[in-house]
């Protein structure tokens, strides 16, 4: 069954200048403030939509990649995943850097590697960002 997930941004005021409210509609768990700055300079306690995209890829690669391991007969432990989404003002976001350890009984770090590999290029948030280059560094704890 599909499922579609809501939030809204309400925004006042020019881009330099102005602010916003980023509210996620779906869960229902909170309200976060935007603004130029907090996205090109110092995030000052606000966010920014590179920041909301590091969470949803970091979350779908992290279940992606206990799935297949799960799948192989090695469910993780324990996944540890970083992203890092890069945004240079004036030309976007210019890459995506996964970073993941996890704790694997049973798996080889050749293995783990292989299937953090495969996640990264078949979780859905990556098929999505597909025209962003998006490297993966992976070991085992």
């Amino acid at each position: 069954m599909a499922t579609t997930r809501q939030a809204h941004t309400v925004w006042e005021g020019n881009l330099l200048e102005g602010k916003g409210v980023v509210t996620l509609d779906s869960s229902g768990i909170g309200e976060y403030p935007v603004s130029w700055p907090s996205r090109a300079e110092a995030a000052n306690g606000k966010t920014s939509p590179e920041e909301l995209i590091a969470a949803a890829h970091s979350s779908c690669f992290s279940m992606a990649l206990s799935h297949g391991l799960a799948g192989a007969g090695t469910p993780p432990t324990r996944l540890e995943t970083k992203a890092d989404v890069t945004f240079q003002p004036g030309t976007g976001i210019t890459g995506i850097h996964l970073t993941v350890v996890g704790e694997v009984p049973g798996l080889d770090e050749a293995g783990f590697v292989k299937a953090a590999e495969d996640a990264k290029a078949n979780c859905p948030v990556s098929q999505a960002l597909s025209g962003t280059e998006i490297t993966l560094s992976a070991s085992l704890a």
